[in-house]
């Protein structure tokens, strides 16, 4: 199990940062950066994969989705310049709050 947790882990990273890189691809008229792109997320969904070999999708999609919207949101307020509002900030509490309900109720 502890395997797939970190197969997880790198499917979100690699999510995470195609979708931080996104905006370098230019609408992918930017060869290399759309290459890095369209490569983060092929082996993002294929890690993934992998992991639904070993826990149910539904917990394994609900982690990815959640931890990787929040962590692009943060990464969008640091390094992109967004706006991190109180509202964005109380939205990602509730995403991090249904993961856990998720697999709080996978584990019974």
């Amino acid at each position: 199990m502890y395997a797939a947790i970190g197969l997880l882990l790198a499917a979100i990273a690699a999510e995470v940062a195609a979708s931080a890189a996104l905006p370098r691809t230019q609408g992918f008229r930017d060869p290399l950066w759309t290459v890095l792109v369209v490569g983060g997320y092929a082996v993002s969904i294929w890690l993934l994969a992998l992991v639904v070999r070993h826990m149910p999708v539904s917990t394994a999609y609900a982690i990815w989705a959640g931890l990787g919207t929040a962590a692009v949101a943060v990464i969008g307020a640091l390094w992109l310049g967004e706006a991190l509002t109180p509202l964005k900030v109380a939205a990602l509490g509730m995403i991090i709050a249904g993961v856990v309900v998720l697999n709080l109720q996978g584990a019974h």
